[in-house]
């Protein structure tokens, strides 16, 4: 059971700093009350004053909720470095930028502001100006404005109006640098249980010679025609649910990748690259067309609370961006994008003040916040997340839950 092992995933506060952490960037359906732009040349409001303005501006609101029996949502609390306004640059990411200017960036959907009057409103893209204002409730929010350009009027006053600008979409901040997960999303990590009935696999070689990189092997389920690209996969270690027990999955370990020569059945399949020797039993998934994709992040709608069950790669040691395998997916409601909070699971011990040997009390130590981290792939029952911040060690096993 894959889950008895104890992978360690090294403790860090990992910075995440614009030049080169997590672009998360992506659609955002939170829409709130269009105010007026602040004006570039306003005095910003220190964070102090931001502060008290938005508790005076929130106490009536949490007093009304208390008196119809509501319960007042968490407030959104800014970084208290925050700027008021900042220019996209390249190399930006939404982690990075939504760590900015809040203290939990998961938060971000509930201060983006989309502006109507602007093509692609949920993309940010460098050049655009980002500026936080302040609701009437004392809600802060953020504006996008795209790049202006500057106009000199009567009397040398400087005017910034809009400049009408087309940009390919794949010029916006990504949400996460398409790199990083490249290599998660083109080699399969995690087969599901019910998955195996239907792919294809490897039946024999050609004339008993060793699968690797040159050699044919004969494969049997494939229905792609000739060139078809394949990923060569070795059946793993089983995933299991600590939960109930059951299996919902197996490592899946890459094992290289071939080519269609010639269809039939069985089919041959040159091997164009290996990473280690294919074997009579491995399984077949056909290549991927992979293309950047934006997630946005987000605490999960509904209550969510798993498992750590996999470290990808199967190291003992990771750090940032290294990837795990939780036991929650679709249908626990979990979408690409929701960010999780990693505990630590409290050991049980014994207090040995309570009584002697066996005598003595056993009790459970509370959980304890270890790090963060964003969904990125999904399936029924499992979910591939990549760790975004580590505060402490991280161990298989552990528990994720809404941050």
């Amino acid at each position: 059971m894959f889950y008895a092992h104890q992978p360690l995933i090294r403790s860090a506060c990992l910075g995440l700093t614009a030049a080169s952490t997590l672009g998360l960037l992506g659609a955002c359906s939170t829409s709130v009350q269009q105010t007026e732009p602040t004006s570039a040349y306003q005095l910003p409001l220190t964070t102090a004053q931001s502060s008290a303005q938005t508790q005076r501006a929130a106490a009536p609101e949490a007093a009304r909720l208390q008196a119809v029996g509501q319960v007042s949502p968490p407030p959104v609390l800014l970084n208290p470095r925050h700027p008021d306004r900042y220019e996209v640059r390249v190399g930006d990411t939404l982690w990075d930028i939504a760590s900015m200017f809040l203290q939990d960036p998961w938060y971000w959907p509930e201060i983006w502001q989309i502006n109507p009057q602007v093509a692609n409103p949920h993309l940010i893209f460098p050049g655009d100006i980002l500026s936080l204002a302040y609701l009437s409730d004392g809600q802060p929010f953020i504006q996008v404005e795209r790049a202006a350009q500057v106009e000199r009027g009567g009397g040398g006053v400087t005017r910034l109006s809009p400049r009408v600008r087309e940009e390919p979409l794949e010029e916006a901040i990504p949400t996460i640098p398409f790199e990083t997960l490249r290599a998660f999303l083109s080699r399969p990590a995690v087969l599901e249980r019910e998955q195996l009935e239907s792919l294809p696999y490897v039946v024999a070689h050609d004339q008993g010679l060793i699968g690797s990189t040159g050699e044919q092997i004969y494969v049997r389920g494939t229905d792609g025609p000739v060139d078809t690209v394949y990923n060569v996969v070795h059946l793993g270690d089983e995933l299991v649910d600590p939960d109930d027990g059951t299996v919902i999955g197996y490592e899946g370990i890459y094992v290289g990748q071939g080519r269609v020569r010639r269809t039939g059945d069985p089919s041959t399949l040159m091997l164009t690259e290996t990473a280690r020797e294919a074997l009579v039993g491995d399984y077949l998934l056909e290549e991927e067309s992979l293309a950047p994709v934006n997630y946005f992040p987000r605490a999960p709608e509904g209550d969510v609370e798993g498992r750590i069950i996999s470290v990808i790669d199967g190291v003992s040691l990771i750090g940032q961006y290294q990837a795990v395998v939780i036991n929650r997916g679709a249908v626990h409601g979990l979408e690409p994008g929701h960010v999780l909070g990693v505990y630590r699971t409290g050991e049980l011990i014994r207090d040995r003040f309570s009584g002697n040997g066996l005598r003595a009390e056993k009790i459970q130590l509370p959980d304890e916040p270890a790090g963060t981290m964003m969904v990125f792939r999904i399936f029924d029952r499992m979910s591939y997340a990549l760790v975004m911040e580590a505060t402490r060690d991280i161990h298989v096993l552990d528990t994720v839950r809404n941050p």
